[in-house]
């Protein structure tokens, strides 16, 4: 699934998400043994392909819309799903358009889906099942249980790729120290970074779609993700020919847009940062300092920007003494000093860190 399609599909799985009024009416409607076929949404392209029906215009509520199950009809909601427009609806759309779907509501589901840019759920009633279609994607809900034992194992996952990309992190830091830097330790990390940021984003859907049961899973998220979208982007800055924030940017976009096959060819890694063709990847390379240089507490990023630009990379930045850092705008003697003693700091943990 592409980035937009998948994004609309889940701010739709967030409206029928656990603890969301609409997904208690859902779960009522199961309960029941009953079927229903509801489109959240009542815009002109909506009432078009709608015929007959009751007009409500009444507000939602969970029990408001089991009890309108039990008709045979399409129930229309307010694109809020705030307001019951109308119920008992039967549903016209395009005989014409495409659908996989065998059963007449769901058949009905999907062309509605495809036609108009509008969630339709369908629910089940002889497979007790809800099913959610919009464009051209359809996903059917899992039990609560099934999807926090599918974020939990991805959590797992993610936490393993985690530590190997902190060690890449920390041996590259280590190698930028030194002075020792080759295209595919670039790569490397990059590559890391990207399988880490994968499986965040799969774990984000199943928190959306786990609603208020997904907080726990979403805390564990966030303390595994710390940092890491910032240190993709520095990396990319060090190393880029061109290390405009734009340029990173797109570079960072370029990567994320690569397919797993793909991102695991380090050549193609390498063309992303413009660094195939004319050298290969035992070829060394020197950071500008971005990455170091903003593990430093307290060191504003425009202080970071004009020691890059003055100095260009990062052994330069660690050969300036004090009185040299002191020249650079914004940085007096005190953070001239937070400049040494911090890049010190670092440099002696990295490089512990990589031989012990």
């Amino acid at each position: 699934m592409s980035e937009r399609p998948r994004a609309v599909m889940i701010e739709s799985l967030g409206a029928i998400a656990p603890g969301r009024p609409l997904r208690d009416g859902l779960d009522r409607i199961l309960q029941a043994n009953m079927g229903a076929l509801i489109v959240v949404g009542d815009g002109p392209e909506v009432l078009g392909i709608c015929s007959g029906g009751l007009l409500l215009d009444a507000e939602f509520s969970p029990q408001r819309l089991s009890e309108l199950a039990k008709m045979d009809g399409a129930i229309i909601l307010a694109a809020d799903a705030s307001r019951i427009a109308r119920a008992n609806v039967h549903l016209v759309p395009d005989p014409n358009v495409a659908t996989t779907e065998t059963g007449t509501r769901h058949r009905t589901a999907e062309r509605v889906a495809r036609s108009i840019n509008v969630p339709v759920i369908s629910v089940s009633e002889d497979m007790a099942v809800i099913t959610l279609y919009r464009g051209d994607t359809k996903h059917a809900l899992d039990s609560v249980a099934r999807l926090l034992g599918r974020a939990n194992q991805a959590l797992q996952t993610l936490e393993r790729y985690r530590d190997r990309l902190d060690g890449v992190t920390s041996a590259l830091s280590a190698l930028e120290v030194e002075d020792l830097v080759t295209v595919r330790d670039v790569v490397t990390v990059l590559q890391r970074a990207e399988m880490v940021r994968r499986i965040a984003e799969e774990i984000e859907g199943y928190i959306v779609e786990l609603g208020t049961d997904g907080r726990l899973a979403h805390l564990q998220l966030e303390e595994l993700l710390a940092g890491v979208e910032d240190e993709r982007r520095h990396v990319v800055r060090d190393y880029l020919p061109d290390d405009g924030p734009d340029r990173a940017d797109e570079a960072v976009a370029t990567l994320g847009s690569l397919p797993t096959e793909r991102l695991m060819i380090q050549q193609t890694v390498a063309s992303v940062l413009e660094l195939d063709g004319r050298i290969d990847l035992e070829s060394g390379l020197q950071p500008r300092g971005y990455r170091l240089l903003s593990r430093i507490p307290r060191l504003p990023e425009p202080v970071i920007s004009e020691l890059v630009d003055r100095y260009g990379n990062l052994q330069k930045v660690l050969r300036a003494t004090t009185e040299d850092l002191e020249v650079v705008p914004g940085v007096d003697a005190g953070g001239a000093r937070l400049v040494k003693d911090g890049l010190a700091r670092l440099a002696e943990s990295s490089i512990l860190d990589r031989y012990n």
